[in-house]
């Protein structure tokens, strides 16, 4: 939901924008009205207006009109931009643009601003470099798109605190309607989850965003919790123990089966092929995994696991015949 700037979201955002413009005043000698506009996606009159307010104030902004003309900061206001280390500029810059690449926010896009103001120019180099070194992209390459829009609703509520309402598509298939207080998003691995109260459950869970379906933020408010974070750490879970398994693979699989084990549970079998001890639980996760690796992968053992293979196998057979 998206309000105007007499409700209550639209002030913060006016704010944000008030305070991002006073930043990169007291960065650039000077900016035009036509840049501003464009960097905050608003009318020039809104921005005019938004000088004004900057003035009122109490810091007073001059305005040059014509060509190469804009708005000018007094020096006397200029902040010290030694605060934050080069690293620790380079740093935040790197975490805010790799959220800013999944959520496109205008509040990210005004701390964006904010920090790039406090990079002093002679250290602009040296930060740009740091933050190249490393590149955070949160999207992933393919699959459900409609998890950046569950994103920012789900953030909207965050914010605003108020009730999130969805289908919850169960491991089989089947869909069971939920109302939740959310509290927190969370990207474990490369899944994004939110973190809420169920009113169905009256617990918190964790609710993974690709197993949503008609998500709506309501108009109803909630008093929030206190609450412990969620469990993250799957070893501390009662999740059942990895064994290893036994396969032989064919070079060209080796790099999906990395993500699963290190390379020094590799041995080399010939040119073509390895044996590899692999971690396994079993369960369809895992059975279903092996079975996409296709004819570039068998298992040896154990005996248990080998015929379960065999049985699904001819289970998908049968299915064609």
């Amino acid at each position: 939901m998206i309000l105007n700037e007499t409700g209550k979201r639209g002030v913060y955002l006016k704010i944000d924008r008030l305070v991002s413009i006073i930043m990169i005043l007291l960065d650039k000698k000077r900016v035009g009205a036509q840049e501003l506009a464009e960097k905050f996606e608003v009318s020039q009159r809104t921005i005019y207006r938004d000088i004004e307010a900057i003035n009122q104030a109490g810091i007073p902004v001059r305005t040059f009109p014509g060509v190469g003309g804009g708005f000018e900061i007094m020096p006397d206001y200029k902040i010290d931009q030694k605060f934050f280390s080069t690293t620790e500029l380079s740093n935040i810059l790197m975490g805010l643009s790799g959220i800013s690449d999944v959520m496109h926010s205008k509040e990210i896009v005004y701390a964006l601003e904010k920090v790039k103001s406090l990079v002093p120019e002679e250290k602009i180099d040296d930060v740009v470099v740091r933050m190249n070194q490393i590149y955070i992209d949160l999207n992933p390459w393919m699959g459900n798109r409609n998890i950046r829009l569950h994103l920012q609703t789900i953030k909207d509520a965050l914010q605003e605190s108020k009730l999130l309402t969805f289908q919850y598509i169960g491991r089989k298939g089947d869909s069971i309607a939920r109302t939740v207080e959310p509290y927190q998003l969370v990207l474990k691995g490369n899944h994004w989850y939110v973190y809420a109260f169920c009113h169905m459950r009256e617990a918190f869970r964790l609710f993974k965003l690709s197993r949503m379906a008609e998500l709506q933020m309501s108009e109803e408010v909630f008093q929030p919790k206190e609450y412990d974070k969620p469990q993250l750490n799957m070893e501390e879970m009662n999740w059942p123990k990895y064994t290893e398994i036994t396969l032989r693979i064919h070079k060209s699989i080796m790099e999906q089966i990395l993500d699963y084990c290190p390379f020094e549970q590799f041995t080399p079998e010939g040119e073509e092929h390895y044996i590899v001890e692999f971690p396994f639980i079993a369960n369809e996760y895992y059975y279903n995994q092996l079975l996409g690796f296709g004819d570039k992968c068998e298992c040896l053992a154990p005996v248990s696991v080998r015929e379960e293979i065999k049985r699904r196998i001819q289970k998908i057979v049968d299915l064609y015949q």
